[in-house]
């Protein structure tokens, strides 16, 4: 079978967009769905989809309608763009027994989304003659419609090689995304940075909801919500200048109190808190918004709260 033409970035005139391709997704998770339902709006064709669980079963019908639910060698078969869609630990067994099975075909252009991985972990089906991307949507998934309208301006991390980086812009930008190239040796720092930010947040604002309802509020949501969007956007404009609070203006009685209670009503919450203390009171001491004199108390009262 000849090799699937490769898509380079869309122009105004018919001849020059990228050729149409069917596409398959091996792993029906919140991910693999919406992009293929991304593709299918760009003019792509979704002819094939594999998973296991219900809930994938159920995100395939939702976002993939009349798409077959085919096991994974099946979707390789039908499709000329694969999307791996796996969790990052299955990522590098799944390739290793597509290619084993004699299910990768030369020319076809395998894509993970793995945040973690950049494309050596596809090495088993390049050297099966397979074209190897790596395009990393930097977003949160619900694995329902609203994914997909969310992918507009969405940043990709994309690692590819020279000879495909045409190819990987033209599919992020089709996606409505925009490529921003990560180096193959810089793909676990990448991710590292993104987990820190997105997943770590979730459990910040979570916890502040449970020791608000504690306290008596009847909305949380509602009011964490401007403070945090402020917060969220202050940080992203203007970095460590944007700090605030007690830490930040080194008031060691309030932190101190703040332990106390933690220790009452949330002991599970004191660590978390005492380690985002202690880094933003480095930060803040070295962008010279703490003063020394005052980071020397706030540091011994974040020393005597650590149980350890």
């Amino acid at each position: 079978m000849n090799a699937p033409s490769a898509p380079t970035p869309a122009a105004d005139s018919p001849q020059d967009r990228p050729a149409r391709l069917t596409v398959g997704v091996v792993g029906a998770g919140r991910v693999g769905p919406a992009l293929a339902a991304a593709l299918r709006l760009a003019g792509h064709r979704p002819v094939a989809v594999s998973g296991v669980s219900d809930a994938s079963v159920r995100r395939a019908a939702a976002l993939l309608p009349d798409v077959p639910l085919v096991p994974p060698a099946e979707v390789l078969a039908r499709a000329e763009l694969v999307l791996l869609t796996v969790p990052d630990d299955a990522l590098p067994g799944l390739v290793e027994g597509l290619v084993e099975t004699g299910a990768v075909r030369p020319g076809q252009l395998l894509v993970h989304t793995s945040g973690r991985y950049g494309t050596g972990v596809l090495d088993p089906a390049l050297r099966a003659g397979a074209l190897p991307l790596a395009l990393h949507p930097a977003m949160t998934f619900t694995g329902t419609s609203v994914d997909v309208q969310r992918l507009a301006g969405c940043s990709f991390g994309v690692t590819a090689p020279e000879q495909l980086r045409l190819a990987a812009e033209a599919l992020v930008i089709e996606m409505g995304g925009e490529p921003e190239w990560i180096a193959e040796e810089a793909r676990p720092l990448y991710h590292a940075a993104l987990a820190l930010g997105a997943n770590h947040l979730v459990t910040l604002v979570a916890q502040a909801m449970e020791l608000l309802t504690a306290a008596g509020v009847s909305a949380p949501s509602r009011m964490l919500g401007p403070l945090l969007g402020a917060a969220l956007d202050n940080a992203l404009r203007s970095g460590d200048s944007a700090l605030t609070g007690p830490v930040a203006r080194g008031d060691a009685g309030t932190v101190a109190a703040h332990v106390e209670e933690l220790r009452k009503h949330a002991p599970g919450a004191v660590a978390g808190y005492l380690a985002m203390a202690r880094t933003t009171a480095d930060r803040a001491l070295a962008h010279g918004m703490l003063k020394p004199e005052l980071a020397e108390d706030l540091l011994g009262v974040l020393a005597e709260g650590d149980p350890r």
